[in-house]
């Protein structure tokens, strides 16, 4: 793998009583943003060639949104990326590295967040790379990393929703 992107999960619709979380669904603003970002990764040719996707319906419907921006992608839900630990989200990427160029990871925080900023600091990432991942990761976030020989990952882009024109969290 040369290259991973770290995509949260576009906005959900809040749960309501009763309801489990892992079975809310996007927002309509959610749906256009998670459609935002699909294009704007592919017009940067920042294009995946296998995802990996939490099953909760809201990082499904992210993923749904996108993928018509990736059309000759390789999907695979991964029950363990729902609201996983960094760990384990890193543990889910080196279980399918070495079967793709480009991975893009569908998932939640606060893990994507702190992997997000992990992967940075472990690498001996400018700080300011590592201040602008670890300040904000709202909804419709991908963070893109190059990946060296080594596996030490340096941020490529930051793409936040909002700052494309879309409604995003923050």
């Amino acid at each position: 793998m040369r290259r991973l992107i770290l995509f949260r999960h576009a906005k959900a619709e809040p749960r309501g009583p009763g309801e489990d979380d892992f079975d809310r669904p996007l927002a309509e603003r959610g749906r256009e943003d998670a459609a935002l970002i699909g294009r704007a990764l592919a017009k940067q040719n920042l294009i995946p060639d296998y995802a990996l996707i939490s099953p909760a319906r809201r990082t499904a419907e992210t993923w749904t949104c996108c993928r018509d921006s990736f059309p000759r992608l390789r999907a695979e839900l991964n029950r363990e990326l729902y609201n996983a630990a960094p760990e384990d989200i890193r543990e889910a990427i080196d279980a399918v590295a070495d079967r793709c160029d480009t991975l893009i990871v569908i998932g939640h925080n606060p893990g994507l967040h702190e992997l997000a900023v992990d992967l940075l600091a472990e690498a001996s990432a400018p700080h300011a790379d590592i201040e602008r991942v670890a300040a904000r990761f709202p909804t419709a976030t991908a963070a893109v990393y190059e990946i060296d020989p080594l596996g030490r990952a340096s941020l490529d882009s930051l793409l936040l929703a909002k700052d494309l024109g879309g409604e995003g969290d923050g």
